[in-house]
This record gives C-alpha cells, sequence and structure tokens, in this order.
C-alpha cells in the first residue's frame, strides 16, 4: 500500500500527480502501477484540493474506472510490439567491388593495383 506523498498524511493514495512543464500542464491520474520518482502520489482528499500554479492547466483523468492489471488494448499493444521485435530483420546484400588490374604493393588493409 503506497501512502500520500503530501507531508504527514498517512492516507492510502488513490490518484498519481505529473506535471508536464514544457506545457505547464499537471496531470491527476489514477494510482500508477509503480511509485516513479517525478510523480506524486495523492490520497482522495489531496487529489481533490489540488490546485496548480497560476497559468497552469490541470487535467483530472477519471479515477472512478481504475482497473486491475493492463486493459485489452495494453495486451494487443504490448502482443504486436513481440511480434514487431521478433521478426528478422533482412540484411542488405553487399556486392564486393571488381577489381580491376594486378596488385603491386600492400600496406596494412591498403593495396595499389595496376591499371591493365
Amino acid at each position: 500500500m503506497r501512502t500520500c506523498s503530501r507531508t504527514a498524511c498517512a492516507r492510502r493514495a488513490v490518484a498519481t500527480l505529473t506535471y508536464v512543464y514544457a506545457d505547464s500542464t499537471a496531470v491527476l491520474g489514477p494510482l500508477a502501477t509503480f511509485a516513479e520518482p517525478h510523480a506524486y502520489d495523492l490520497c482522495d482528499q489531496h487529489s481533490e484540493r489540488l490546485s496548480a500554479p497560476r497559468g497552469w492547466e490541470v487535467v483530472r483523468l477519471s479515477l472512478g474506472t481504475q482497473q486491475q492489471g493492463p486493459s485489452g488494448d495494453d495486451l494487443l499493444a504490448l502482443a504486436d510490439a513481440v511480434r514487431e521485435a521478433a521478426r528478422p530483420v533482412p540484411q542488405p546484400v553487399v556486392e564486393q567491388p571488381r577489381e580491376s588490374g594486378r596488385e603491386v604493393a600492400r600496406k596494412g588493409h591498403l593495396r595499389m593495383l595496376t591499371t591493365e
């Protein structure tokens, strides 16, 4: 059980608050599956009284329809990603350049050829 992130609040967390600084937006949604370092878990009282700084927008996602485990769409997306990752990547055929002439000298991986 995770508790509210607010100081001196020991109530059970029911929502997760994240900030999108680039858009000046605070997003309050269902409790995240895992505790994230840049997200704040809030109890029901603190999530209802949430306010954002002046000029910021608060987006509240529905908390009442929280379900346990992934949705059907999540599972299908995961299955598609696994199939895509397992698909073999065709290797391009690289043709070796044809040599014209004969080798006269060599230094390391470099060769000097005569033109005939």
